[in-house]
């Protein structure tokens, strides 16, 4: 199978990558600044926000499937109108297209969220993820459309560096009170390739097993890696005017229970 991964420079992408490659697939993978660690992929620069060159660069690979998982959180064009260009090329060259989405297009206010809740962003990133699910689903019925939550790896996420940060001295805190379902790069990366095949098409969500605080996942990744939770600051963010929801877990029963991928809890992978 041909895949092309848009976006696949960013922490996700890159392990997508690295495990379409493994599988056997041929594989592209698009980048905005610098290609990414996955070795046998093609490397194509991409910027999602030039529609042409959109187009051109899925229509000249010939993709069976293409897997945006492009996003910037301060970008609209990128993150919303990206999408919207990556569809409009995936139904003219034709091809199987996942979106990759999050669950920042929800508030908050219902805690948990199953695949047939209704977006309600509250934050700017949110709402341009809930922008790009409707251009997607809009452009191409038949995409499949998956809401993650915190990516976690091995030692290379943006929150385990912020933690290795913060346990060194840096300013900042790990708020109590944020909760999301953490879920393992690998895992999510083996996810999305299943939801690549036919007969996946309409919401999945795929998140970890456990409902963890940011600061509780902060200890999680202290522990695994030898430091000490006691240097971890702690604050709350309902006390902070950042925006954005506080507690949201992604119910993800009806998609687990479609994939062969088990989708652990964070209390086990960083165990």
């Amino acid at each position: 199978m041909r895949i092309i991964v848009v976006g696949g420079s960013g922490f996700l992408g890159s392990e997508l990558a690295r495990r379409a490659v493994a599988g056997g697939h041929q594989v592209a993978a698009t980048y905005l600044t610098r290609p990414g660690r996955a070795e046998g992929a093609e490397w194509l620069e991409l910027d999602v926000r030039d529609r042409a060159a959109v187009a051109g660069r899925i229509a000249a690979f010939g993709a069976d499937v293409v897997v945006n998982a492009a996003y910037r959180p301060a970008d609209w064009a990128t993150t919303a109108v990206g999408a919207a260009h990556v569809a409009g090329a995936v139904s003219g060259s034709g091809g199987r297209l996942v979106h990759v989405s999050s669950d920042a297009v929800f508030s908050g206010k219902e805690v948990v969220y199953a695949e047939t809740s209704v977006p309600d962003p509250i934050s700017p990133y949110g709402a341009a993820k809930a922008a790009a699910e409707v251009a997607v689903r809009a452009i191409v019925p038949g995409a499949a459309i998956v809401r993650t939550s915190l990516i976690i790896g091995d030692g290379g996420s943006p929150h385990e560096l912020f933690v290795h940060a913060l346990a060194a001295g840096r300013e900042g805190v790990l708020f109590t009170d944020d909760v999301r379902c953490p879920v393992h790069v690998g895992d999510l990366a083996a996810a999305l390739l299943e939801l690549t095949g036919p007969g996946a098409a309409g919401v999945h969500h795929v998140a970890g097993a456990d409902a963890v605080s940011r600061y509780e996942l902060g200890c999680l990744v202290a522990r695994r890696d030898g430091l000490d939770p006691a240097r971890l600051p702690t604050g709350s963010r309902a006390a902070t005017d950042l925006g954005g929801p506080l507690d949201v877990r992604l119910d993800c029963r009806v998609t687990r229970a479609r994939l062969r991928t088990r989708l652990r809890g964070a209390r086990e992978f960083l165990s």
